[in-house]
């Protein structure tokens, strides 16, 4: 299983912080790889919503990566899985009030099945690089 895991702490409650992650929505302005997103089904930001992302692949060229918003505890916790394009990964945002802020710890975790396990080291990449936009997002958030 591919594993990666990023933390940092916004200068945001909690409440703010989790309602930015769960509007997909603003996923362009902290996610370097989307270039595009649109909410697909359901309510911006709940259980069960579904949002349409296209994103940067290998060679710059576009490739699907829909997700599904799987579990939303707002000010604590929001999960999603991938439910459209080449990996499938699931994660999650899990928020910890601290004084001044939120604590954002940002996990992916992927199991590849067939000619997807020969990609392995290229997908931990690709994770580890995702996850470490939080600094991108603590910078969004902060300046807002």
């Amino acid at each position: 299983m591919a594993h990666a895991e990023s933390e940092t702490t916004v200068s945001r409650p909690p409440e703010d912080v989790y309602a930015y992650l769960a509007d997909g929505l603003n996923n362009a302005a902290w996610r370097s790889g989307v270039q595009a997103v649109a909410l697909k089904s359901g309510a911006a930001g709940e259980l069960g919503a579904i949002y349409s992302q296209t994103l940067t692949g290998p060679g710059g060229r576009p490739i699907g990566g829909d997700y599904q918003i799987t579990i939303a505890e707002p000010g604590h916790l929001l999960a999603f899985q991938v439910v459209a394009g080449p990996a499938r990964p699931a994660g999650q945002y899990r928020l910890t009030a601290v004084p001044g802020g939120t604590t954002v710890r940002f996990s992916l975790d992927l199991q590849p099945k067939g000619l997807m396990k020969l990609a392995g080291p290229l997908i931990a990449r690709t994770m580890e690089a995702e996850v470490a936009q939080l600094a991108k997002l603590k910078s969004v958030l902060e300046a807002a």
